[in-house]
């Protein structure tokens, strides 16, 4: 079989210096980073529909890179691990507790595998157990677990196939689940010799399919086999009591879905012909209803391979699209038909039909809702009211509607606003289970006034609360009738506190953090305001008391505000010499000046940090300003990438000013970083600024010429705006970069973009231009890393960058 991974003994290291490559064995940081890295993180927590339980989910540490290393196959645009017919470089979670929230009593199963591998963690229908996979080391099984009587327990014997989608789903009743298996009696399929029978072939007959550059696609027959193997899974109805069925003949499985009611399966089939341009999402499927027998029921809709989408973010295929099911109802779909063949330049009053066909689904499809702008969502409460969302990404426009299922010409508009403005977001609608169990939305109404004024509702929702004066979050309650809203609850200061339960009663669950207290989970009475500790979650970061957090808001040349969070060594004091600083950021595009200068953030949130975090350095004496604001702006018919390296600039200089105002940063030992966009960011400050000491530019893509069809929230193609695609390019400015710059890449990064050779290219002109550069290439590592390995040798390489180049300039 053909292995598409490698594990390697060392790093490939390239640099400017005497010896032109250097095989190098991993490295470690200093003590306090490796201390922090090696941090237990807290538990992750599961909350049910109703409340009353909460599931305590241990992460894993960082793999080791032998296990990031395993064979692997890269097809279709993903990747699998071959040993377990399952996603390779997946995440895991290595033990389960319960809490019962209302007797404050933490509880651990009983029967869970010696060495817990477990993902996929599913309620019920009605809560009362919990299904989950456990990853061995010779494949995939399918667990349940009692959360009476706290025992787990191997449902299976087969082996689950979880290479793509979702592996289970249960049934309505609870008695039982659908699961995906490893067919019986699969043969590997044999590998070509490497004689080839004649060449690979490629024909496009005049018609325009512009795809972004995707990785990891089928490239030959043999792919195209090994893709049918892995991908092939038999539907199997299995019993809580072990005993299982076949359902329906193999297939690959695109989605799945029960009906509210249990009758049906909503059931979409990977079909060929398969493509070498686009992955898997954008491969021929056909979508059926089936019944609990697996008698088909009815044919909806065979969507053809999807290469030619018209360009643009708000372009989507033509023909019916995103099948669902009314949550309200027991046997209801719904799905979405564009009117304008899917092409946003075409001009429509009407971009969208909304449609339903009920069962036993031989009529002809009802109309539901027009959509003015591209669907984006809907929330089902009733046949008097549903929440439909509507989204134009050209203009970054949002409208939320208030239809009436049972009333097609019925429609209130609520809110009509740019989603890019955190400061008007009411947040996601509140939702309760119904008697199907399904989520519905949570509303408000006295019975006996709704029979005479039936819309006079109330609805929630719960945001991240954006303001001046930071994240705040809130829960708002408001009556889709008179609009009128009232705000239930408000984090406010010295605390970040989140509403993660709702259910319309006095008592809810939120979580509750500050700048200096780690993140816990509460029952807070909105009454009388009192609260009740439900977690004891510990700091993970002791080696981090006594650094100084606070936000910093600043305003650039051009007057838009900008934020970001400082970082300070312990001890540092007003009046101390200025310190060495790394500069963190992330371009962000917005359409408008006022989105962009809105305070992102909180001042009062506990900061967990990830692996690639640049915030492990203040424990080196670095100060760091950790997302510093860095928008790019262009309103109206203007484009923001027209003014990019301008914008990048200001913002650079912007908080070069306020740090060294501040009396916290030396104006020359300052270095800027960034990872993917943030490193084609890195790059084109260096090669257009001399702001700073040095840079650090991880995976990042440097020639937007291998980027053609657009890139990030770029729409146009090179061909369309071969002026901005050069000049946004780093690798054209090559031989203006004098300032060190560090290069980090993944050798197996398969984000769409940032192959590896964009940093590899981007080192020999630098190199050939006599820059001083480093380039580590980082074996098996995708676009973010993981091994712990790797982890541990990147903060080497960062810190000693920064030490030689920026400390000790």
């Amino acid at each position: 079989m053909k292995k598409s991974s490698l594990l390697f003994t060392g790093l490939v290291i390239l640099s400017g210096a005497i010896s032109a490559q250097d095989n190098t064995v991993y490295q470690k940081p200093p003590k306090a980073i490796i201390n922090l890295l090696d941090a237990k993180p807290n538990p992750v927590v599961m909350i049910s529909s109703n409340g009353e339980n909460m599931l305590l989910l241990d992460m894993s540490g960082l793999p080791s890179i032998a296990e990031l290393s395993q064979p692997e196959l890269r097809l279709a645009g993903l990747r699998i691990n071959p040993a377990t017919n399952g996603k390779s470089r997946s995440l895991s979670y290595s033990g389960i507790k319960l809490i019962s929230v209302n007797r404050g009593t933490e509880s651990t199963f009983t029967g869970l595998p010696a060495q817990p591998a477990l993902a996929d963690i599913t309620w019920s229908p009605d809560e009362e157990k919990i299904a989950f996979t456990h990853t061995g080391g010779n494949g995939i099984e399918l667990w349940i677990a009692d959360l009476k009587t706290l025992e787990a327990k191997r449902l299976s014997t087969y082996k689950l196939n979880d290479s793509y989608g979702q592996s289970f789903i249960w049934h309505p009743d609870g008695k039982s689940l659908m699961a995906k298996f490893i067919p019986d009696n699969q043969k590997l399929p044999q590998e070509p010799d490497n004689i080839p029978s004649g060449p690979l072939i490629q024909e496009n007959t005049g018609k325009a399919a512009p795809v972004p550059t995707y990785q990891d696609l089928l490239k030959n027959p043999y792919d195209e086999s090994l893709f049918d193997h892995y991908f092939h899974s038999q539907l199997r109805i299995v019993e809580l009591d072990g005993s299982s069925e076949e359902y329906l003949q193999p297939h690959i499985i695109r989605n799945m879905e029960y009906s509210p009611d249990g009758r049906y399966l909503l059931l979409s089939n990977i079909s060929r012909p398969y493509s070498y341009q686009v992955p898997i999402a954008r491969f021929p499927y056909s979508t059926s209803l089936y019944d609990q027998k697996g008698k088909l029921v009815k044919k909806l809709y065979d969507a053809p391979l999807a290469e030619n989408i018209p360009a643009g973010f708000d372009g989507v295929p033509e023909g019916p699209r995103e099948f669902g099911w009314r949550t309200d109802k027991g046997a209801v779909l719904y799905w979405v038909e564009a009117q304008d063949k899917g092409n946003p330049s075409q001009q429509a009053i009407i971009r969208d039909m909304l449609y339903t066909l009920e069962a036993p689904f031989n009529q002809n499809a009802l109309k539901l809702a027009d959509c003015y702008f591209r669907f984006n969502s809907i929330h089902w409460g009733d046949d008097k009211v549903a929440i439909m969302t509507e989204r134009w990404w050209k203009t970054r426009f949002e409208r939320r509607s208030f239809i009436k299922p049972s009333n097609e010409t019925f429609r209130v508009n609520l809110y009509d606003r740019y989603y890019e403005d955190g400061y008007s977001d009411p947040g996601t609608f509140v939702t309760r289970k119904n008697e199907y169990n399904r989520q519905v939305l949570l509303t408000e109404f006295n019975a006996l006034k709704r029979i005479s004024d039936p819309d006079n509702v109330a609805i929630f929702s719960i945001s991240d609360g954006a303001s001046p004066e930071g994240d705040r979050p809130f829960v708002l309650k408001f009556n889709i009738k008179t609009k009128l809203q009232d705000t239930l609850f408000r984090s406010s200061a010295p605390y970040y506190e989140r509403p993660v339960f709702f259910n319309n009663e006095k008592n809810i669950i939120i979580s509750r953090e500050a700048k200096d207290t780690v993140l816990n989970y509460f029952t807070y009475n909105t009454e009388d305001k009192s609260s009740g500790r439900i977690t004891n979650f510990s700091d993970p970061y002791p080696d981090l008391k006594g650094v100084q957090k606070q936000q910093l808001n600043y305003t650039r040349l051009d007057g838009i505000n900008l934020s970001g969070t400082l970082y300070l060594p312990a001890g540092f004091k007003s009046g101390d010499a200025p310190l060495p600083t790394l500069i963190w950021a992330y371009p962000r595009e917005f359409k408008t000046a006022a989105a962009a200068g809105q305070v992102k953030g909180s001042p009062y949130k506990f900061s967990t940090l990830s692996a690639g975090s640049p915030v492990y350095l203040v424990t080196q004496g670095y100060a760091i300003l950790d997302n510093a604001d860095m928008p790019i702006v262009g309103e109206s018919n203007q484009e923001p990438n027209d003014t990019f390296v301008e914008q990048i600039r200001y913002n650079a200089e912007a908080a070069i000013t306020q740090l060294t105002k501040m009396g916290v940063s030396d104006k020359k030992r300052i270095a800027v970083g960034g990872h993917s966009y943030g490193a084609f960011m890195t790059a084109n400050l260096l090669a257009h600024t001399d702001l700073f000491a040095a840079g650090i530019a991880r995976s990042g893509a440097y020639n937007r010429s291998l980027t053609p069809f657009g890139f990030q929230a770029e729409e146009r193609t090179y061909w369309q705006a071969p002026a901005v695609y050069a000049k946004m390019s780093p690798f054209s400015y090559a031989d203006k970069i004098k300032t060190p710059i560090l290069l980090i890449h993944g050798q197996a990064d398969n984000n769409t973009g940032t192959f590896p050779m964009q940093s590899e290219r981007m080192y020999s002109a630098l190199k050939g231009h006599g820059a001083t550069a480093r380039l580590v290439l980082l074996p098996s590592e995708s676009h973010g890393y993981r091994a712990k390995e790797s982890v541990m040798h990147m903060m080497w390489e960062m810190n000693q960058w920064l030490d030689k180049y920026v400390k000790n300039k």
